[in-house]
């Protein structure tokens, strides 16, 4: 198999001062993964090591970084999923500053959905790294929520997708939901089928965009049968948003990888930060837009 490495800083309006910061922070991150990848390491390390990339960058929704909620709290979720069909997630928890790895130890231990503070609990029975939750809110986050203005380039999630060179594929999900979301709000980020999906046989796939829109159309899973027949993952992903724009509105965007190690990527928003690396490449390849 062919490791390969696809990660995106979600689907959203980039506007020109952050192409830049979205740009190194997509590198990064894809850099992070391949280096776990040539080092012989599998594809839930790469995706792990990628999304905690993201997660430490306050360009992204994710983490640090993340846009506060109604109380101006940052609550984030996060998943992840390989290819075997086991999974781990986490939703609505403060004061975790790598959500990604606390769904890992969910995932290994027993696949299930932790919320609140029963996530936090496990996060802190687990040896995560912890913080204040008011650590975790960005100066330029916190200044758009007092002062209510409009935000323009935030949101989305942030998720990566990895295939090792056994043949395993594993996805993963990161994020601080929406601006001014109502407190305890959970998007799809941390639902399988919806923010992502990961099967050995097919491909896997990591999601971006309007969660109440995304869920509904079981946006993850429905790109994945689109793999079926051997079809390319870039149709797979193009049918999946033109899929979720014909039954719902919505902004929304995925990555896929399939078993092969193709590539394929599409949205409906304005841009989408997007890397990816795979053998044959001498350097990561890095867009905004398509």
């Amino acid at each position: 198999m062919i490791p390969t490495i696809i990660v995106h800083g979600g689907a959203k309006t980039i506007t020109e001062d952050k192409v830049a910061a979205n740009y190194a922070g997509c590198t990064a991150a894809a850099e992070a993964g391949w280096a776990v990848l040539i080092g012989g390491g599998t594809a839930t390390e790469a995706v792990e090591a990628a999304i905690r990339v993201l997660e430490a960058d306050p360009t992204f929704n994710a983490s640090l970084g993340a846009t506060l909620n109604s109380d101006g709290e940052v609550e984030l979720d996060a998943a992840m999923m390989e290819g075997s069909l086991s999974w781990g997630a986490i939703a609505a928890v403060q004061g975790i500053r790598h959500p990604i790895s606390v769904a890992r130890k969910i995932m290994d231990e027993k696949p299930r959905l932790l919320v609140a503070r029963g996530a936090e609990r496990f996060a802190a029975e687990n040896g995560a790294e912890l913080c204040k939750k008011e650590d975790l809110i960005a100066d330029e986050q916190w200044q758009q929520w007092k002062e209510d203005r409009e935000v323009i380039d935030r949101p989305n999630t942030v998720g990566c997708v990895a295939l090792d060179a056994s043949g395993f594929l594993a996805a993963g999900t990161s994020t601080g939901g929406t601006t001014k979301q109502q407190q305890g709000r959970v998007g799809d980020t941390a639902v399988v089928g919806s923010g992502l999906y990961a099967d050995n046989k097919l491909g896997a796939c990591s999601t971006t965009g309007d969660g109440e829109s995304i869920i509904p159309v079981v946006l993850a899973k429905t790109a994945i049968d689109f793999l079926t027949g051997d079809r390319h993952p870039d149709e797979a992903a193009q049918m999946a948003i033109a899929a979720l724009k014909s039954k719902v509105k919505g902004e929304a965007g995925c990555i896929i990888l399939d078993r092969q190690g193709r590539i394929g990527w599409a949205y409906n928003s304005s841009h989408m930060a997007c890397a990816y690396m795979t053998t044959g490449q001498d350097k990561v390849a890095v867009f905004t837009q398509k």
